[in-house]
C-alpha cells in the first residue's frame, strides 16, 4: 500500500507587481490639427439637410400666415423627414415609414381607423394570396422546370437574351413584386453562368439582362411592383377609383414588352462583340437540368398541373372582375387556399406563409397612410401649387411641360431614394394633386409617374434586383461600370419611350392624357 505524502509548507506566495500607470501624451497645441475627411456621402448628406431645414421654415412660414391649416403642416414636416431619411440615413425604409405613420397618428393628422384600416386593406389581402401562389409555384419546381424548357430552345446568343426576356415577362404575371421574381430568376441564371463559364461576355450580359427585364416589365402587371399598389389605393383615395388589374395589364404590357426587349438588346450589343454573337449556342435539358437539380424530363408532375391550372383560373378571375364582381383579394386569397391544400397543392400554408416579405406588406401600408394624410390634409395641393403653379395657366403646353417633367424627375428619382415604394408615395400624392391644374387627367399622370419609376438600374444600390445579381464570391456579376455604361445607353431611350407612350400609346389604349 503506498502513502502519498502531503507537502505541509506553506503556499509559495505570490509576487506582486505595482500596476504600471500608462503615461499619457502631453497634448502639442502647437501641432496642426487633423481635419476630419470630408466625403461624398458627408456632404452630399449636409446639403440634404440644408435643403430639408430650408423647406421646413418654409411650410412653418406658409403656416404661420395661414396658408395652411395644423394638420397640413405638421403632414408636411413628418414627410420632409421621412423622406430626408429615406434618402440619407441608414435605416431600415420599413421603420422609417412606420415612424412617419405613427407620428401622424399621435399628432392627430391621420385618426387611428385610417392607420389600421390600412394593413387590413384590399391590396394587402391581395399580396399575400400572391405570394402563397408563388410560394406553391416555386416549391413544386414548375418555374425551374419552364425556365429550362425554354432557354434549350436558343440557338444564338441573341436567342437566349430574347428568350430569358420572354420566360421574365411571362413571371410578372405570376410572382408579385420585383425582389420575388429575381429571388427565382437567380438560381436559373446561376445555372446558365455555369453551363456558358467559357464565354464570359455573354454571362456579363446575362446578368444584366435579368435584373433590367425585372424591373422594366414589372410595368405589365398590377402586382409586379409594391409601387403599382400604393399608386393604384392613393388614386382611389383622392379621385375615387383606382386601376384595376385589367386595365393595368393592359396599358403596361406593350410598354413592359417593348422596354424590356430594348434592353435586352441593348445590353447584348454594349456588352458582347460580333464574333461572340455569331458564335452557335446548344444549351441542354440535361446541362440546365444537373445544377438547378429540377426534373424537367417526361410530362408535368400533378402538382405541376394543378397548379398551372390554379394560376390560369386566378388570372382570368383577375381580370373578369367586372362580370363575376370578386375582389382580386378574394380571388387570390382562394388561389392560395387550393396552392396549399393538403393532398392537391405543393406546399404548406405555413410554409408559404413563411415566404411572404412582411416587411414589404407593413411598408406597403405605412405609405399608404402617409399618401393619404398628404392628400386629405391638403398638404399634396399645397406642394402641387408650389411646384407646379408657374405652368398652371399655360394651356396646352403647360400639360407638355407637366408629363416631361413628371418623367424626367420620376426616372432620376432612384439616384436619391432607393425604394420604388417609397418613391412612388413621395411623387403620385403630389403628382396626382398637380395634374387637375394643368389639364392632365390625375390617373394617366399616375400611371406615367409610376411606370418611369421603374428605370433603377444606375447603380447596384438602386434597387434589390440590382444588387442580387452584383459580382460577389457567389454570382459571377458585375460592377459598378458596366451598370453605369448600361443606364447610359438606356436612359435616353427610356425617356422617349415613355413619353411616346404617354401622348400617343396610352391614349389611343383607353387612357386619356388630357382631363376631360
Amino acid at each position: 500500500m503506498t502513502i502519498t505524502e502531503y507537502s505541509t509548507s506553506p503556499p509559495r506566495a505570490q509576487s506582486y507587481r505595482p500596476r504600471t500607470l500608462r503615461r499619457q501624451p502631453i497634448p502639442d497645441h502647437t501641432a496642426p490639427r487633423r481635419r476630419p475627411k470630408i466625403t461624398a456621402h458627408g456632404v452630399r448628406a449636409g446639403l440634404g439637410a440644408a435643403i430639408a431645414v430650408v423647406l421646413a421654415g418654409y411650410v412653418l412660414g406658409a403656416g404661420w400666415r395661414g396658408d395652411l391649416d395644423i394638420d397640413a403642416v405638421v403632414t408636411l414636416l413628418v414627410f420632409v423627414v421621412a423622406v430626408w431619411m429615406w434618402i440619407f440615413a441608414s435605416i431600415d425604409d420599413t421603420y422609417v415609414a412606420l415612424g412617419a405613420a405613427l407620428a401622424l397618428v399621435v399628432v392627430g393628422a391621420v385618426d387611428t381607423e385610417t392607420f389600421t384600416e390600412t394593413l387590413g386593406s384590399e391590396l394587402i389581402w391581395l399580396m399575400v394570396g400572391a405570394f402563397v401562389i408563388a410560394a406553391a409555384i416555386t416549391a413544386s419546381g414548375l418555374s425551374a422546370r419552364l425556365s429550362a424548357r425554354v432557354l434549350t430552345w436558343a440557338r444564338t446568343p441573341r436567342h437566349l437574351v430574347h428568350l430569358v426576356t420572354l420566360a421574365l415577362l411571362i413571371t410578372t404575371f405570376a410572382i408579385p413584386s420585383t425582389s420575388g421574381r429575381a429571388a427565382i430568376a437567380l438560381p436559373v441564371f446561376l445555372a446558365l453562368a455555369a453551363v456558358l463559364r467559357d464565354r464570359a461576355r455573354l454571362v456579363l450580359c446575362l446578368a444584366l439582362v435579368f435584373p433590367a427585364v425585372i424591373l422594366f416589365s414589372a410595368i405589365g402587371s398590377l402586382l409586379g411592383a409594391g409601387a403599382h399598389l400604393i399608386t393604384s389605393q392613393i388614386l382611389d383615395t383622392t379621385i375615387g377609383s383606382g386601376i384595376d388589374y385589367l386595365t393595368w395589364a393592359m396599358l403596361g404590357m406593350p410598354l413592359a414588352i417593348l422596354w424590356s426587349h430594348l434592353a435586352a438588346e441593348v445590353a447584348l450589343w454594349i456588352f458582347t462583340n460580333h464574333a461572340e454573337r455569331a458564335t452557335p449556342l446548344r444549351i441542354t435539358r440535361e446541362a440546365v437540368g444537373a445544377i438547378t437539380a429540377a426534373p424537367i424530363h417526361g410530362p408535368f408532375s400533378t402538382p405541376q398541373r394543378r397548379l398551372l391550372w390554379t394560376l390560369g383560373v386566378v388570372i382570368v378571375l383577375w381580370c373578369t372582375e367586372s362580370v363575376h364582381g370578386l375582389s382580386p383579394a378574394i380571388v387570390a386569397m382562394l388561389g392560395a387556399l387550393v396552392a396549399t391544400a393538403p393532398a392537391v397543392g405543393a406546399t404548406t400554408m405555413p410554409a408559404a406563409v413563411k415566404t411572404i416579405p412582411w416587411t414589404l406588406l407593413l411598408f406597403m401600408a405605412a405609405t399608404i397612410a402617409l399618401g393619404v394624410a398628404l392628400s386629405e390634409t391638403g398638404a399634396a395641393q399645397w406642394l402641387a401649387d408650389q411646384a407646379f403653379g408657374s405652368i398652371r395657366d399655360q394651356g396646352p403646353a403647360g400639360a407638355i411641360s407637366f408629363v416631361v417633367v413628371v418623367v424626367v424627375i420620376s426616372l432620376a428619382a432612384h439616384l436619391v431614394m432607393q425604394s420604388r415604394s417609397a418613391r412612388s408615395a413621395v411623387l403620385v400624392p403630389i403628382v396626382v394633386a398637380t395634374a387637375p391644374l394643368v389639364g392632365v387627367d390625375p390617373a394617366a399622370a399616375a400611371f406615367i409617374s409610376t411606370a418611369a419609376a421603374g428605370f433603377c438600374i444606375t447603380f447596384t444600390s438602386s434597387a434589390k434586383p440590382v444588387a442580387m445579381f452584383a459580382a460577389s464570391e457567389t454570382v459571377p456579376g458585375y460592377d459598378s461600370r458596366h451598370l453605369l455604361s448600361l443606364a447610359a445607353v438606356l436612359a435616353p431611350i427610356s425617356l422617349g419611350l415613355l413619353l411616346a407612350f404617354a401622348f400617343w400609346v396610352w391614349p389611343a389604349l383607353g387612357l386619356p392624357l388630357l382631363a376631360s
